[in-house]
């Protein structure tokens, strides 16, 4: 588990970045499967998905792409942050063992509705296998202050 880290629109700035770093795990992506409904066998059997381009298992892009909602939810901005709209680019598959690096990048800040543009790269070694760009609205302090003012 992510350690959580708030962050307030004041304390963003372009160009500020974080990463975490994930291994795919079998069981991880049996347990999307079983979250999402997503079935596909490319994802759950070796069999069926060695005869694909791919000769073995891949994870769903969309597991891949809930890693950036991990960090935007945790660690940038963090706690608070409510997911606006995302862009995903799927580049390459990502295989069952593969250590995906994930970085989210704070591109714009948009003071009209606290609202941060966000950079996302999900990446196995030098390869990207995703890359896209987040809208989140961010908290600031005097709205968090005025919530635990008012108990």
């Amino acid at each position: 588990m992510l350690e959580l880290r708030t962050l307030f629109f004041e304390d963003l700035s372009v160009g500020m970045r974080e990463s975490v770093t994930k291994t795919v795990s079998s069981s991880d992506v049996v347990g999307f499967a079983e979250v999402s409904g997503d079935r596909n066998p490319i994802h759950l059997s070796e069999h069926f998905a060695a005869k694909t381009p791919f000769r073995t298992r891949i994870a769903h892009g969309l597991y891949t792409a809930s890693l950036i909602s991990a960090v935007l939810g945790t660690r940038l901005p963090g706690p608070g942050a409510i997911y606006l709209s995302q862009t995903l680019n799927f580049k390459a598959p990502v295989k069952i063992g593969d250590e995906v690096i994930v970085t989210v990048e704070v591109m714009e800040l948009i003071e009209k509705g606290n609202r941060a543009r966000l950079s996302c790269i999900c990446a196995v070694g030098e390869t990207v296998v995703l890359e896209g760009e987040a809208m989140v609205k961010v908290p600031t302090r005097a709205s968090a202050e005025e919530k635990f003012s008012r108990g």
